[in-house]
């Protein structure tokens, strides 16, 4: 269970300036409900540039909310040049630290707030169209991102890159590529150093079932049950995977994406790429 701060719980149980602004001057969207966190931050902005009101709507675990209202209240007040300086350190900051494991909550409100800006500059917005490469399919978290991560906060492990930008806490197929990011950025190994990946060998459907089974049970099912959401496997017929979804998959509205964006693609990165996940009632 992670240790939170009091701060981080009175901003959980109590979040400052929910909800949206009519008509607002910007507005920074960032995240995906498939990936389990977004953040819509809606930004007033007077004719000097400076923020006199931001509100926020999100989706997420408690260090999420935390880490939005903690903007809010950091951006209220501050012009636009004194905001493009607040860093998901700070934002952290102010809620007294949050657990690495959720740093990337913090990271998720820097985001938003350069969207935000960006957008009502009018200057391209690199995050929306996903600059560079995308390593991690499971969070759409591109090479871009991580470089930027692991330089700007001092990274130097997977696991840390997974705390600040949830690449490589899905399926784990970009383990590798997201070290080979961590060497090139610390410097201990150019990209043309890189071997290609292996060949995935063919797979019998004893092994197809029992390698389908444990992603499901070690990789998926954890991550659906963090929000109240589950999923069973039913059957295998050749490359089509059978799933029931469970508790509250079953009535939220992007279920489907889960089923794809989730379940599939974790099946279809860690197993065969060949797996079609569909959905059946039981």
């Amino acid at each position: 269970m992670w240790e939170y701060t009091d701060k981080v719980r009175e901003h959980f149980l109590n979040p400052r300036n929910v909800g949206e602004i009519k008509n607002a001057s910007a507005i920074g969207e960032v995240g995906s409900l498939a990936c389990g966190d977004a953040l819509k931050l809606f930004l007033d902005i007077d004719e000097n540039d400076r923020i006199v009101d931001a509100k926020f709507q999100t989706f997420g675990c408690a260090s999420a909310i935390a880490s939005s209202s903690a903007l809010t209240e950091l951006l209220k007040g501050k012009t636009l040049e004194e905001a493009e300086k607040i860093t998901n350190k700070e934002i952290a900051d102010y809620l007294g630290g949050l657990p690495e494991e959720k740093m990337h909550c913090s990271v998720m409100g820097q985001e938003a707030l350069e969207v935000a800006i960006k957008t009502y500059r009018g200057e391209p917005i690199e995050l929306h169209d996903h600059e560079g490469t995308i390593i991690c399919h499971c969070f759409g978290v591109t090479d871009e991102q991580i470089l930027r991560a692991v330089e700007e906060n001092g990274l130097t492990t997977v696991e840390e890159v997974t705390h600040y930008t949830k690449a490589g806490g899905g399926c784990g197929k970009c383990v590798d590529d997201i070290q080979r990011l961590i060497d090139e950025a610390t410097g201990k190994v150019a990209a043309c150093e890189v071997p290609e990946p292996a060949a995935r060998p063919t797979l019998s459907n004893i092994e197809r079932m029992q390698l389908v089974m444990k992603v499901l049970n070690e990789e998926v099912r954890p991550r659906l049950k963090q929000d109240g959401g589950d999923v069973e496997l039913i059957d295998i017929e050749g490359h089509t995977v059978k799933v029931a979804l469970r508790g509250m998959c079953t009535s939220c509205p992007s279920s489907q994406l889960t089923l794809k964006n989730v379940v599939e693609k974790a099946l279809q990165e860690q197993v065969e790429p060949e797996l079609t996940v569909v959905e059946v009632s039981q």
